[in-house]
C-alpha cells in the first residue's frame, strides 16, 4: 500500500514511530520483544483455544500466540485500523496461517462483532492509551463479555501520568532551562496535535478498579517504573539524531521534526535544535517510564 494512502495507525506503526530507519525498527522489536512474551504468558494459551488480539496493530501479540495455541488453536485480530489488518492478513498469508486467523474491525470499547462468550484469552498492548476515559470501563466490560468462563484477560500499558506531564524547563527529559521559551512553542504544536488527554487520563490503580468492576476475579497488576539520569537516553536509543527529530511518539502526534517547522523561525529553530542536539549526542538525559501488566480471570 502506498504509505500517502494508508491511516495515521498503519503509518505510524509502519514508518513514522521509528522514523523510516531499518535499525531503530529492528530496536523497536528487540524491546518489545519480553513485552510480547510477558503479555502471553500472562494470558496462559493452551493447545486448541481461541485468542482475541485487541488492538493487534501490526501483528506482534498475536502472531506470536500463534506457535503457542498449537495447529487447532486460532487468532481473532482485530484493531480500529483497516490498513493494519489488511497488513496483518497479508503476513498471515505469507506465513502460511491465514486458516488459523480471523481479522475483524473493532475499537476496545465495541466489540459487537465478536460472540458472547466465544475467546479463551484476550490481550491487547498498549491500546487503552487511546481510549476516551468514559469508554474506558466499557473496553473492560466488552473484553469480560467475549471471554468464556475461565477466560484470562492479559494487557500491556504504559503509566504516562508517571512522566507527562513534564516540569518547566524539561523537555523530552532533556534540560531546556536556557532555551524555555523556544520549548513552550514547540510543546505546544504537541499539545495541540497529539490529543494526549487519553494518554495520562489513567493510572494503575484505575486498570485495576476497571477489571473489578468489569467483573473480573483474581486480578493481578505488576507495574514496573525506572528513572534513569544524565547518560540515558530518553524515548529509547535512537540510532542517530536524524532518526530521533524524525520519529513519532504516538499516531497523532509530529515528529520532533515537524514540531519545531511549525513553532519556530528557521534562527530559532537552529537555536532550539543546537541546544537540544549537544544534549542529545551526549546521552544527558532523563529517562523516566513506567508501565502495567494486568491479569485477570473471568471466574
Amino acid at each position: 500500500m502506498n504509505a500517502a494512502a494508508r491511516d495515521k495507525w498503519a503509518e505510524w506503526l509502519l514508518e513514522r514511530r521509528d522514523g523510516g530507519n531499518e535499525e531503530s525498527a529492528r530496536h523497536t522489536l528487540e524491546f518489545l520483544a519480553p513485552v510480547r512474551e510477558r503479555v502471553l504468558e500472562g494470558a496462559r494459551l493452551a493447545d486448541g483455544e481461541t485468542l482475541l488480539d485487541v488492538g493487534c496493530g501490526d501483528g506482534l501479540i498475536g502472531f506470536g500466540a500463534l506457535e503457542r495455541l498449537g495447529e487447532r488453536g486460532r487468532v481473532v485480530f482485530t484493531d480500529v485500523s483497516q490498513d493494519l489488518l489488511d497488513h496483518c492478513r497479508s503476513l498471515a498469508e505469507e506465513l502460511g496461517v491465514a486458516d488459523r486467523c480471523e481479522f475483524v474491525r473493532a475499537s476496545a470499547q465495541d466489540l459487537a462483532q465478536v460472540e458472547d462468550a466465544s475467546a479463551d484469552a484476550v490481550t491487547t498492548r498498549s491500546v487503552l492509551i487511546y481510549v476516551p476515559l468514559p469508554q474506558k470501563q466499557r473496553a473492560f466490560d466488552e473484553f469480560f463479555r467475549v471471554l468464556k468462563p475461565g477466560g484470562r484477560l492479559s494487557i500491556f500499558e504504559p503509566i504516562n501520568r508517571f512522566c507527562w506531564p513534564e516540569p518547566e524547563g524539561r523537555f523530552l527529559g532533556f534540560d531546556v532551562e536556557p532555551v524555555s521559551a523556544l520549548a513552550r512553542k514547540v510543546r505546544a504544536v504537541f499539545e495541540r496535535a497529539s490529543g494526549d488527554e487519553t494518554l495520562i487520563d489513567f493510572d494503575e490503580r484505575d486498570l485495576l478498579a476497571f477489571a473489578e468492576r468489569a467483573g473480573f476475579g483474581d486480578v493481578e497488576l505488576d507495574l514496573h517504573a525506572e528513572i534513569h539520569q544524565a547518560g540515558s537516553l530518553p524515548w529509547g536509543t535512537r540510532s542517530s539524531w536524524d532518526v530521533f527529530v524524525q520519529s513519532s511518539g504516538n499516531p497523532c502526534a509530529p515528529t520532533l521534526a515537524e514540531a519545531m517547522d511549525e513553532a519556530l523561525t528557521p534562527e530559532e529553530r537552529a537555536r532550539f535544535e543546537g541546544h537540544l542536539r549537544s544534549l542529545f549526542d551526549a546521552r544527558a538525559g532523563t529517562s523516566r517510564s513506567a508501565v502495567a501488566y494486568l491479569r485477570a480471570l473471568k471466574s
